[in-house]
């Protein structure tokens, strides 16, 4: 490379430890250097509007518009992402084809008052800022009232031992990468809470027409995240999944086998939907998209009746 490397992140903590763990390992296999790669920080209008949920924004691109937009002008080279905050539909003239080791994908409860789901008072107030979530536990807890949340991991925190909330919601690998601790914490496996499509694994981003970049985000892609990031997406890509579709998709592979499960909820969160297959590895992306199909076709003759 002739020039430095400019990666674009958002400015929150965890968004900032993923960015360095993406320069980090591209040292690690090219012979690029710390003072080779700079790391810029981008406020996305996500970040901007804290008040109410993404969904009645405009959906997740606000967490990633304008990292993309600043890839668009050459502002930046590569754009660090959480996945499960993108659109499941790419942007034009962008590839988001490279992926971290995936993170811990599940799903946290954190409580004030040292107690489970199961031994919440009823009406405990809960904190998410995710329909998804929100009808999951639902069905688990009838009785619980819901309340939006929205702010990194330490002001959703400082607001629970505010008394605001009586427990909130967040995934496991955000508080593992911050190393939070002192706190209790009731993790619930993939089979109890479906995650969201790509939860815990970072995506890098460039241009379509980036050469150099390109060959460099491959020597440092993660090969089973990558199959495990498109078998999901491509479950919200028959979907048109985003914010104000609650689905949950999660994958395992195991020898040459790929299982998938996914949920798809109603618009008020009163149906559920749900489908599982496993199939050979080397068919993950159609797999993904028949998973979809189905869980679209059973919501669609669900309304016809």
């Amino acid at each position: 490379m002739n020039k430095k490397i400019i990666i674009g992140s958002r400015g929150s903590k965890l968004a900032l430890i993923y960015a360095q763990n993406a320069k980090d390992r591209i040292i690690e296999n090219t012979n690029l250097g710390d003072e080779d790669i700079i790391i810029k920080e981008i406020t996305t209008k996500g970040d901007l509007i804290q008040n109410v949920r993404l969904s009645e924004l405009g959906g997740k691109g606000l967490f990633s518009t304008n990292i993309e937009k600043e890839l668009q002008e050459k502002k930046i080279d590569i754009g660090v992402h959480a996945l499960k905050d993108m659109p499941a539909i790419e942007t034009d003239g962008l590839r988001t084809d490279t992926f971290l080791k995936r993170n811990d994908p599940r799903e946290i409860l954190i409580t004030k008052d040292k107690k489970k789901l199961k031994e919440l008072k009823a009406n405990a107030i809960i904190g998410t800022s995710s329909y998804r979530r929100e009808f999951q536990i639902k069905k688990i807890r009838t009785d619980l009232i819901f309340k939006l949340i929205r702010g990194n991991v330490d002001t959703r925190i400082k607001k629970l031992n505010d008394g605001l909330y009586d427990a909130i919601i967040l995934s496991y690998a955000g508080i593992k990468s911050l190393t939070i601790k002192n706190k209790t914490i009731e993790v619930f496996s993939t089979e109890e809470i479906i995650p969201s499509a790509g939860q815990g694994i970072i995506a890098l981003q460039c241009r379509n027409n980036d050469d150099e970049i390109i060959s460099v985000l491959k020597k440092i892609n993660h090969n089973e995240t990558f199959i495990r990031a498109h078998v999901e997406r491509n479950i919200l890509k028959v979907l048109e999944g985003d914010c104000e579709t609650a689905v949950g998709a999660h994958s395992i592979i195991e020898g040459d086998k790929i299982t998938v499960e996914a949920e798809l909820f109603s618009l008020d969160g009163s149906k559920r939907f749900y489908e599982k297959k496993t199939g050979k590895v080397e068919d993950f992306g159609q797999i993904g998209r028949e998973v979809g199909q189905i869980l679209k076709t059973k919501s669609n003759n669900s309304y016809k009746r």
